[in-house]
């Protein structure tokens, strides 16, 4: 799961049929699938429009 949300989020233009297979076997069902999926998406996109913003990052996470 995780190297799929990896290569989701680093090359997602790399994405192959055999990426979901791999989690199938595994033993993830394809309802799991698509949430694995829209998760790694969700927190692209909201990493992206913080980052084109400019949001900071709350103090606590410099500690």
């Amino acid at each position: 799961m995780l190297a799929y949300a990896e290569k989701l989020t680093r090359e997602p233009w790399a994405m192959i049929e055999g990426d979901i297979a791999a989690l199938r076997a595994a033993g993830f069902r394809d309802a799991d699938i698509l949430d694995i999926n829209q998760v790694t998406g969700y927190y692209a996109y909201v990493n992206r429009l913080a980052d084109g913003l400019g949001v900071e990052l709350e103090a606590f996470w410099h500690r």
